[in-house]
């Protein structure tokens, strides 16, 4: 029975707590043990947590065992990044400029998901302080990706991905920059969640570029993704009952995020768009040029900022990094300050339009990567290989970062390939009411 646990959605889990069939501190107990055993455990945990889980199982089965369930994800157990501080358990964001760092409190949506019941079972690895969409990190670890071994699990959220895929946590919390929750999730078959931007605290969550920062979990089910995004703000989640894409009028973004697809990617997206258009969908394709704009401002938005943060760190320090996030964090120190604000000014107009351009829909669809995982092993040999593949890897879902969008990307019948939808701030909750309705069509092809 334990087996089956494992591969089991955290709603499942939760519904059998609730209706007293499974234990939290058994099942705690056997996650724990799945890490302990897992031969790639130490490439996707940086550190579990056991007595600290099985505290909080316990008080989850009092709970339940009183009839005082704090939520549906009561004593369901979860992985963390490990930039999100945990309060005596280092924090080190996959780098070894924080090596040994010890937070004395939880981040915010920690203890949100406390209060809700969850339970921490550990933080899972990363890339370096998040600023890379591979999930490639010699410094640390390099998690393994589920369809492929020999490739990258995609990031900066790689092990919170693999922890989830490989059956090692019912779900995971992660961080979305530029696409760090959904390329994993894409390149995993999971679903994964980015809120708009400030709908979560980012309190105790170590920073890359907090103007575009945000929370989001890694799950195996839509269902999933509205419990922990409920958990994670302190909030009650969107009814799925029901859902359906009768008459939802659904976007194409042809600017930019359709141009030089791999074909399994191109090949998956438009399979994904006509089974949305069966189920009833209405389907329009639309260029918006404001899109390509955006992008082009791409390095200086974000590498200013991460340089604005890490700057002092790197310049002691920066020969313990890996070169080529360290490099990529060494770019933004180019860029004037006046040319940063300017491109904020430019980028809110940008925001303005592509919201007029969408409004009449229900989400606007893309392909979630443009490339699949791409081989471990020539990334660390061929430093232009790592550069263009990292790129083309964020370059889809760094469009919802810099238009400020809410994001939720699905899994496809085909491996390592997902499909996203995007809307403004505050449409979580129909992006969760459209995916519930899709994510089975979709894995069937």
């Amino acid at each position: 029975m334990t087996a089956d646990w494992l591969t089991r959605s955290a709603a499942d889990l939760g519904r059998a707590i609730a209706a007293g069939k499974i234990d939290p501190v058994e099942l705690t107990d056997a996650f724990l043990e799945a890490i302990t055993a897992h031969p790639e455990a130490e490439r996707i945990y940086a550190r579990t947590m056991p007595e600290r889980a099985r505290a909080e199982a316990g008080a989850a089965r009092d709970r339940a065992g009183a009839g005082l369930r704090l939520g549906p994800l009561d004593g369901v157990p979860v992985s963390w990044k490990d930039l999100f501080d945990t309060a005596g358990t280092e924090t080190e964001a996959g780098s070894a400029l924080l090596k040994g760092r010890t937070p004395d409190r939880d981040a915010r949506v920690l203890r949100n998901t406390c209060a809700a019941g969850l339970v921490a079972l550990g933080k899972t690895h990363m890339s370096e302080l998040a600023f890379s969409g591979l999930g490639l990190n010699p410094i640390t670890a390099t998690p393994p990706n589920v369809n492929d071994p020999a490739a990258v699990p995609g990031g900066s959220s790689s092990g919170a991905a693999a922890s989830v895929a490989f059956g090692l946590a019912p779900a995971a919390v992660g961080s979305d920059t530029g696409g760090s929750v959904r390329i994993p999730s894409a390149w995993n078959d999971l679903v994964g969640l980015k809120p708009a931007h400030g709908l979560l605290s980012l309190e105790g969550a170590v920073p890359l570029a907090p103007s575009f920062d945000t929370v989001g979990p890694l799950c195996r089910s839509v269902e999933d993704a509205a419990l922990m995004l409920a958990a994670l703000g302190g909030t009650t989640a969107p009814d799925l009952e029901g859902a359906t894409l009768q008459g939802a009028r659904l976007m194409v973004l042809e600017t930019a995020a359709l141009d030089d697809l791999r074909e399994v990617p191109a090949r998956s997206f438009e399979a994904a768009v006509a089974a949305l258009a069966r189920a009833g969908a209405q389907i329009e394709r639309r260029a918006v040029p404001g899109v390509a704009a955006a992008l082009e401002m791409s390095p200086i938005l974000f590498t200013t900022e991460a340089w604005g943060h890490w700057q002092d760190e790197i310049r002691a320090r920066g020969e313990v990094m890996f070169p080529a996030i360290r490099e990529r964090f060494e770019s933004g120190a180019g860029f004037l300050g006046a040319d940063y604000v300017a491109a904020w000014v430019r980028l809110r107009a940008l925001r303005a339009e592509f919201a007029a351009a969408t409004a009449e829909f229900d989400a606007v669809i893309l392909p979630t990567g443009a490339s699949l995982p791409p081989d471990a092993e020539r990334l660390l040999s061929d430093g232009e290989y790592y550069v263009t593949e990292n790129l083309l890897a964020l370059r889809n879902t760094r469009i919802g970062n810099l238009m400020g969008q809410a994001a939720l990307t699905l899994p496809t019948s085909v491996p390592s390939t997902g499909l996203s939808l995007m809307a403004g701030p505050g449409s979580e909750a129909r992006l969760l009411r459209l995916g519930a309705a899709a994510e089975h069509l979709l894995r069937e092809g």
